[in-house]
């Protein structure tokens, strides 16, 4: 084993999934009880069962015992805004209003270099509390706020993508640029940040509403010029949104064509949310490679529909659907949350979820719907060792009903649904616990 840093293994449960269990079912989860999984230069060098491993184990390896938790690879928030932590739990009566209530005054700030540093780390250490390790996020219009997120992810050594959020209309004008500076200021941050270390870039017009016929074309022709960039927006999130997007883009047959119309819709594409999606928007999704976010907490919260996520998935033209916080929409950046919010959303529109469906799509699908998944989301030897440590009884109520979790799947399920970032027992980024963690000497 060649590596230039410190071996580290972890010894626990280790959760990964070697296909999508909504499709095939049990065969598709690799589970060892006791498992160890070996990290060096910040990837996976080795994961199997601990009698095999630790025999060949270096004398030097560093050995953290975590038996009794569960360990799987570090969860991917796949649409999260991390100006809005300041307004998060603000209320409001919809989407629109909200926007105009709490969230513009809050990104306004983020123009501020010491408070957009400052919003940046709070962010982000809030986010590996959670156990998240990779996420797409929004920033706001200004580039610093940008710049702010992308110097606090590289310095502890994140998988991000981010980007600045174009809006020139319909927000208050300390909020607005034109379709010149957006082009401009995102081309910079590209060449900049994308695929720098971890990072990576996302185009990021805010929705519709707020952006031009001219700056929409500007964003598809700035995405075609670069293709491996993401493009990040929202789409179809509540009733009133989609009236007015009619009413806006009246030559358009319907949501979906505004972003096709203009270049956006592709591989590496994504948008959050999809509540209210006709059939043909769902197969222009499918042909066109774009993916869909969850996000079950913001659009109970804002009150603005429940997602088909059984539609969204439909087997003769399956769109990649990846989960997503939408904090501060969203009122927790907790993934296990996350998780049990989507679980109820689907019960009430008739689909019971399992929870290794939930999990993958917190972790492995989240990748995959992303266009990661050769980088992170599995546990598995080259992929990039970022871990979530979880405690089944993390909690006086998690450990009662451990008493009765009758199997794996049960005890995933009790995660989920009572589980927050207190189960999380510790986070690890590229080969190294860097949060929730109570010291590495117990070897």
């Amino acid at each position: 084993m060649k590596q230039s840093t410190p071996i580290r293994a972890l010894r626990c449960s280790l959760l990964a999934f070697a296909n999508d269990p909504y499709r095939n079912g049990g065969d598709a989860v690799r589970f060892l009880p006791d498992g160890v999984a070996v990290c060096a230069d910040g990837k996976l060098q080795l994961v199997g069962d601990a009698r095999d491993v630790l025999r060949d184990l270096p004398s030097g390896a560093k050995v953290l015992d975590r038996r009794g938790c569960i360990a799987l690879s570090g969860f991917i928030d796949a649409h999260v805004h991390y100006p809005q932590t300041e307004v998060i739990a603000s209320r409001a009566v919809d989407l629109l209003r909200w926007l105009e209530e709490h969230t513009f005054p809050a990104e306004i700030r983020y123009s501020d270099p010491m408070h957009a540093a400052a919003g940046a780390a709070f962010f982000l250490d809030e986010m590996l509390r959670a156990g998240t390790t990779s996420a797409l996020v929004f920033c706001a219009t200004s580039a610093t706020s940008v710049e702010a997120l992308f110097t606090a992810a590289e310095k502890r050594g994140l998988r991000l993508v981010a980007g600045k959020t174009w809006m020139d209309r319909n927000a208050p004008s300390a909020l607005l640029d034109d379709p010149d500076t957006a082009e401009a200021d995102s081309r910079e941050l590209i060449r900049k940040w994308h695929g720098r270390k971890r990072l990576g870039y996302a185009i990021t017009p805010r929705f519709a509403i707020t952006s031009t016929r001219e700056q929409l074309a500007r964003a598809g022709r700035l995405a075609a010029e670069f293709p491996d960039t993401w493009v990040h927006s929202h789409i179809s999130e509540s009733k009133g949104e989609l009236r007015e997007v009619a009413r806006l883009f009246p030559d358009d047959a319907d949501y979906t064509a505004v972003y096709d119309r203009h270049g956006l819709l592709r591989q590496r594409a994504v948008f959050a949310h999809g509540i209210h999606l006709s059939e043909s928007e769902f197969a222009r999704f499918h042909h066109t490679g774009a993916c869909l976010v969850h996000c079950p907490g913001a659009n109970l919260f804002l009150g603005s529909g429940l997602m088909d996520l059984r539609a969204a998935r439909q087997a003769d033209r399956p769109v990649p659907v990846a989960l997503g916080s939408d904090v501060g929409g969203g009122t927790r950046l907790s993934m296990l949350c996350n998780m049990a919010e989507a679980f109820k959303v689907a019960q009430l529109r008739g689909e019971t979820l399992d929870p290794f469906d939930l999990f993958h799509m917190a972790t492995r699908g989240g990748a995959m719907a992303l266009g990661l998944a050769h980088r992170v989301g599995n546990l598995a030897p080259g992929m990039e060792a970022d871990m979530v440590v979880l405690d089944p009884a993390a909690t006086g109520m998690l450990q009662h009903r451990a008493v009765l979790a009758g199997d794996l799947g049960d005890t995933l399920f009790a995660l989920m649904m009572l589980g927050d970032e207190r189960a999380v027992r510790e986070t690890w980024v590229a080969g190294k616990p860097v949060a929730g963690f109570d010291g590495e000497n117990d070897e």
